[in-house]
């Protein structure tokens, strides 16, 4: 059932890509968006546009992997908007680039800490927000390879079942809040991440698309949003092989060549 759309909005890693298309697809007279990424310029070009269309916006140049500085932004755009719907969004990829290649130690914790702790520093402060008010709804931008692990990218797809799992935990418990929390699971989006993907990129979407497809699907308070649908379908249908076929499928749909020593 659809509720009233939202008015007062924070979408993190705003500055380019699903970010920016999302909050183009909130921007409107009456709305007041509150957008934070690390790249100032960029960040503020989207919030130049935004505000062509009629919204209200509040920016921030941070990182969410700094937790003390996306709770203290979250926390005083808040208390002058309370927040109606947060979506977590920033994030960053990561492929292997030849057979070679591995991702070691600093790498890894690169991808989880900006893809499944970022996320959690945005979202946590604004829960117990919303906790204390009864109602708010919580957007988490997964992706459909949380779906099953690519031997391409393993931390990216990590991170991101990290971050369906911890959506699915939390779902049950925030309901009796009158929260909702929403796991959106996109697949190939065409932004500068999904430039640098070697592989094939099956039934690819425009961000503009994708973003005014979340906008929805979030309106009718969908608790799990994944597309393309063949993509999707593809991809759980994986989980229900054995592993062995699947990992076989995978290995050779990631195959890279391998780098001469």
């Amino acid at each position: 059932m659809c509720k009233a759309a939202p008015r007062h909005i924070a979408v993190t890693g705003a500055s380019a890509g699903l970010g920016r298309a999302l909050a183009l697809a909130y921007a409107r007279h009456g709305v007041v968006l509150g957008l934070s990424g690390r790249d100032a310029s960029r960040l503020e070009a989207c919030a130049a546009d935004c505000r062509s269309r009629g919204a209200t916006v509040v920016i921030a140049t941070a990182d969410v992997r700094d937790a003390e500085a996306t709770q203290n932004w979250l926390t005083d755009f808040d208390a002058q908007h309370p927040i109606d719907l947060l979506i977590a969004n920033a994030g960053v990829a990561s492929t292997l680039a030849h057979a070679n290649d591995w991702e070691g130690r600093e790498r890894t914790a690169n991808i989880v800490d900006t893809n499944f702790t970022g996320a959690l520093n945005a979202a946590l402060p604004v829960i117990e927000r919303m906790r204390t008010r009864g109602r708010g709804h919580i957007a988490l931008i997964s992706s459909i390879a949380a779906l099953r692990g690519m031997a391409i990218s393993p931390a990216y797809c990590a991170s991101k079942a990290a971050l369906k799992a911890w959506g699915d935990s939390v779902r049950p418990v925030l309901a009796r809040d009158n929260i909702r929390v929403s796991i959106v699971l996109p697949g190939f989006v065409k932004t500068a991440m999904s430039d640098v993907f070697p592989g094939d990129k099956p039934f690819m979407w425009t961000a503009e698309k994708a973003a005014h497809h979340i906008q929805s699907k979030l309106q009718k308070g969908r608790a799990e949003i994944a597309f393309p649908g063949m993509l999707a379908f593809g991809m759980r249908l994986l989980t229900l092989l054995p592993a062995a076929l699947a990992d076989a499928i995978l290995g050779r749909m990631s195959y890279l060549p391998r780098e001469e020593r």
